[in-house]
């Protein structure tokens, strides 16, 4: 259960005094082994830090090497056989504050070659081996989704699709001794009646749901499937690809993953006819902590459900909206469902908008208190009037502070209770009927956050996309969401920078980190094996699992908030205040939130790129529109149509400004002008035209005097009508 977060914009959670007791109380019912090795133990002096999956052809690679050595040292790559395939000089790089150590960083992107067994050696040590290959992330992709399978409440978990190890009876359907879910009463004063709220996913080592929690994970598993479908790449994530039960019905398998827990969101609204009607309880878990280890078809304790809340009702009136956008292609009916229970959330939210979840009120699951939620207006409004287009939920998203506060994509990354950025993205790259000098700040505001990411990174020994001050409870969801930012702000601007600062927080994540550690279950040399989970215990229960690949852990965390993390990590520097035991939930634990990111991240990266092959001629027609013009300035947006009979794989589009236009910005292509003469470019995700289909693109530039519109186009070397 991740702690709660401060609800000031711009600073890092902080987590509270009545969650600290509840979460106390979980840690000391684990016997944790004793210490084995001190912090400054298992940080060595010396090191090569790697991706310890590996590396991209076309992508960076980079390495850190933790030295005393002031002067540059010499690097070399061996292949699997032993041979120096590639040599250079590391960059020194000095004091590297979060990680308390000295390092230098290695280079070898330049080289391309595709192999196993790689060894990075610097000054007479090598590295962990590692491949380079093009299909590095395929298999992260659909184990870091199947995580939410594996969390799934309320059905039965088979071997046939996770293994022995990891199949379980369902959790929480009444079946003796489980005492729920399918007819859950409300705390005492709450509520009167009982509520089927069965389904949805056990939000982290527990089993509580937290609807605020599963906002943001939904959102981000059906936000991944959306931006693939942008990039024309959606089939990697179609209908069976995933080890789920729904595989073969027609439906992509992200979004019937996406569907178990929407269904759960949508049973926790409060029924018409009795009071807060089209509100969301804000939880539902145990009246009293469990102990570990224990699997969710024994948990004896009755379930409780607790008040609703303002925040968990934009929740869903957030992620129902985007299911009715997303969901529409393919299940019409139950897009039709989710737009109804949106617009009665939002309603229900509007005649409440204060009712907040008590920090108290953390007694057997997670507070997930939050006082300030105009950011939840936000995302909601976004989420609605994408989805609707109408003039209220425009309305609300134009007058709200958080359209046009820098805060809402700040250097912590988004979480569940700061949720205006998940509004931001939403209007960057979904068309809506915003003004287009509207649209474009907001996009200049994705680029602008992006960017001051990329300078956090390469300010830093390890390029990671978060402040020295952090790495607090869950940092690496906090490091993975600051990924999706560069990711969307590749997409809006074709600029390759972008998916290198993506690939390398996955190196991050995955071994070039303060402590050499793989954060991902089943990736890498050293990867976390031992996550806190109440089923996947087996450090204290031989009979039990692992957990399953493609888990991520918290990661490090120096509030040391847990008994393990006082005893074993006093006095560590913040990026290595991290431990892999069982006992460590603040450092530890698996969260819904935090693998969310990191799946979209996994389908991010396993995308393949053109390999910058010349798109072919192709038959079409162009419109060219003005859409504001000022002083000296402009936008204008292009439309490409293809005329002819068959699909445009790619596609590069020149024009020539008649009056001496200069383009200083431009979205959905990359745009480049020599003299009067522009050249557009398509982005990965729009690089497809079919025939009679069209594409957009929009220019912001600078004029003197007339703004006269181009009078041809040509299309991949063919002229346009």
């Amino acid at each position: 259960m991740p702690p709660t977060t401060s609800s000031s914009a711009g600073r890092p959670p902080r987590l509270s005094a009545a969650l600290l007791t509840g979460a106390l109380l979980v840690g000391g019912l684990a016997a944790a082994p004793a210490a084995t090795a001190s912090p400054a133990a298992v940080a060595a002096t010396t090191g090569i830090r790697v991706n310890q999956v590996g590396y991209l052809p076309d992508g960076p690679k980079r390495a850190t090497v933790v030295t005393t050595a002031t002067q540059a040292l010499t690097w070399q790559l061996r292949n699997a056989a032993g041979a120096v395939v590639a040599s250079g000089s590391t960059t020194p790089h000095g004091a590297d504050a979060p990680s308390g150590q000295s390092v230098q960083v290695a280079d070898f992107s330049a080289y391309r070659e595709t192999g196993t067994g790689y060894v990075l050696a610097v000054d007479g040590s090598g590295s962990v081996p590692f491949d380079i290959r093009a299909d590095l992330y395929d298999a992260l992709r659909s184990d870091s989704m199947a995580f939410f399978h594996h969390q799934r409440s309320g059905i039965a978990i088979d071997a046939s699709l996770v293994g022995s190890a990891h199949a379980r009876p369902a959790g929480h359907l009444g079946v003796a001794p489980n005492q729920g879910d399918v007819a859950v009463p409300c705390q005492a004063t709450v509520c009167d009646y009982t509520q089927d709220v069965r389904g949805g996913w056990y939000d982290a080592g527990d089993h509580g749901k937290y609807v605020v929690n599963g906002g943001i994970s939904t959102w981000l598993v059906v936000d991944s499937f959306e931006r693939a479908k942008r990039a024309g790449k959606e089939a990697a994530l179609g209908d069976s690809t995933l080890r789920v039960p729904e595989r073969g019905n027609g439906i992509p398998d992200v979004l019937d993953e996406a569907r178990w827990e929407l269904d759960f969101l949508m049973r926790m609204q409060v029924p018409e006819g009795r009071p807060y009607a089209g509100m969301a309880f804000h939880k539902v878990h145990d009246a009293a902590w469990t102990g570990l280890p224990l699997r969710p078809d024994q948990d004896p304790q009755p379930r409780e459900l607790h008040r609703p809340s303002t925040a968990a009702t934009l929740n869903l009136a957030a992620t129902a909206a985007q299911c009715a956008r997303v969901y529409r292609p393919y299940d019409s009916a139950y897009a039709d469902r989710c737009l109804s229970a949106a617009r009665r959330a939002w309603t229900a939210a509007q005649a409440n908008p204060a009712l907040y979840a008590p920090a108290s009120d953390s007694t057997g699951g997670g507070a997930y208190e939050d006082n300030r939620v105009t950011d939840e207006f936000y995302w909601a409004a976004a989420e609605l009037y994408a989805a609707t287009g109408e003039a209220a939920y425009r309305d609300a998203v134009t007058s709200s502070p958080w359209h046009t506060s820098p805060d809402a994509l700040g250097p912590y990354g988004f979480g569940w209770a700061d949720t205006a950025a998940l509004g931001r993205l939403t209007l960057a790259t979904v068309p809506t009927g915003l003004p287009a000098t509207d649209v474009s700040r907001v996009r200049a505001s994705v680029t602008a956050a992006a960017d001051a990411l990329l300078a956090r990174m390469g300010s830093q020994g390890y390029a990671v996309p978060t402040p020295a001050d952090g790495y607090f409870w869950g940092s690496n969801g906090n490091i993975a969401d600051n990924a999706v930012v560069m990711a969307v702000a590749g997409e809006l601007t074709g600029e390759a920078r972008y998916r290198a600062g993506v690939l390398e927080t996955m190196d991050y994540l995955l071994g070039r980190n303060a402590l050499g550690q793989s954060y991902v279950t089943g990736y890498g040399e050293t990867s976390s094996q031992n996550q806190h989970h109440r089923f996947w215990a087996h450090q204290l229960d031989a009979s039990l699992p692992h957990p399953p690949a493609g888990s991520l852990a918290g990661g490090a965390n120096s509030g040391l908030q847990d008994p393990v993390a006082q005893e074993r990590l006093a006095g560590c520097a913040p990026a290595a205040c991290y431990v892999d035991d069982i006992g460590s939930y603040s450092t530890n634990e698996v969260a819904v939130n935090w693998n969310a990111p990191l799946a979209w991240l996994a389908a991010y990266a396993a995308e393949r790129s053109s390999g910058g092959v010349e798109p072919p001629a192709a038959a079409c027609a162009v419109t060219y529109t003005v859409n504001s013009v000022w002083n000296t300035g402009f936008t204008a947006t292009v439309t490409v149509r293809n005329t002819g009979t068959s699909a445009v794989d790619g596609w590069r589009l020149a024009w020539t400004y008649p009056g001496g236009q200069r383009v200083t910005g431009a979205w959905n292509a990359t745009v480049t002008q020599n003299g009067t003469t522009v050249t557009a470019r398509n982005a990965d995700w729009n690089r497809s035209i079919a025939p009679g289909g069209t594409v957009d693109f929009g220019v912001q530039g600078t004029h003197t005097g007339a703004n006269p519109a181009p009078t041809g186009f040509a299309l991949n070397g063919s002229a346009c009508a």
